[in-house]
């Protein structure tokens, strides 16, 4: 059975619902995909989103869901597992639908890898937070770790001293001769202790992070460890249909111009899944813009097409 669309949204996060929110108040018949995986699920809490500050990221997602479903968008729970263009795109859905569309937004985010350390899966999104812009305020002043996965963890712990001045940059998977001198000035400014070795396990008791064991066996006593997951793009569709894609140290996304519109006509890319830096706000944003541009380039399609 195959359904036709105006537009078809591929992601069910802010991203997606934000264009489909703008797409459903310009009558475009058009229909969200939403596999049920948010990125921030394991968060009590999103910040720094205006009127928002402080919303579960469940919470959020329900209003959003109820609004589009306002002006007629409709919204199933379903994965896309296969896509392919001919002028316009078909999706094939995991459930064995297919649905058409003229025009294709691939919303459908990243995912995060965690460093395999002992119990901090567990933690992550409590104590075990990635994110001092997200997160910093709630744990400000506490004794803090930052977890080394790469030479970029010195940046983040740096920017981690803005919230507490009590902070070990454990090395773990960073070596001391990949510090560079401004790394260490700068870490020595800021007062932050470099702590080389592994890190075996986090300690927790009384459901509450408190302390870092190295593999030595020393614990260093931490109320809070900021740990930079690896961030895997979900562009499988994108490649798939063709979208030329882009290098960065954070993994490949497509290229896109300042709308969103890849190097596919008709195919556009919202939140992260169109780059990794992306935080909620920022999502909604480009979600938004998205799906302004697209009810733009429906119009003058369909105009285009009456000229004689």
């Amino acid at each position: 059975m195959t359904d036709s669309y105006e537009v078809v949204v591929v992601g069910g996060g802010a991203a997606g619902l934000s264009a489909a929110l703008v797409l459903g108040r310009s009558r475009r018949r058009t229909l969200v995909v939403d596999a049920g995986e948010p990125r921030n699920a394991p968060s009590a809490h999103m910040q720094g989103y205006l009127s928002r500050d402080g919303m579960s990221p469940a919470a959020f997602l329900a209003v959003g869901r109820e609004e589009i479903a306002r002006y007629g968008v409709e919204l199933v729970r379903d994965r896309a597992v296969d896509a392919a263009g001919d002028g316009d795109f078909s999706v094939v859905l995991a459930g064995g639908r297919t649905v058409r569309a003229r025009q294709l937004v691939v919303a459908t985010g990243l995912k995060d890898e965690l460093p395999p350390v002992r119990g901090l899966a567990g933690r992550f999104g409590r104590d075990v937070v990635h994110c001092p812009y997200c997160h910093g305020w709630e744990v400000r002043d506490l004794p803090t770790g930052v977890l080394a996965t790469t030479p970029l963890s010195v940046h983040q712990a740096l920017m981690v001293t803005q919230w507490t001045k009590d902070v070990r940059l454990f090395l773990h998977e960073v070596s001391e001769s990949q510090l560079t001198d401004d790394d260490l000035r700068r870490l020595a400014a800021a007062g932050v202790a470099v702590v080389p070795g592994a890190v075996a396990e986090v300690v927790v008791a009384g459901d509450r992070l408190t302390g870092v064991r190295l593999a030595d066996g020393t614990v260093h006593d931490r109320r809070v460890l900021y740990a930079a997951p690896r961030a895997v793009p979900r562009t499988e569709l994108l490649l798939r249909l063709g979208a030329e894609m882009r290098e960065t140290p954070f993994g490949r996304y497509p290229v896109t111009d300042e709308r969103g519109l890849t190097s596919v006509p008709g195919l556009w890319a919202a939140g992260n899944a169109g780059g990794f830096a992306e935080q909620v706000v920022n999502a909604a944003s480009r979600g938004y813009r998205a799906g302004a541009a697209i009810n733009g380039a429906l119009l003058m399609a369909d105009l285009d097409g009456q000229v004689p």
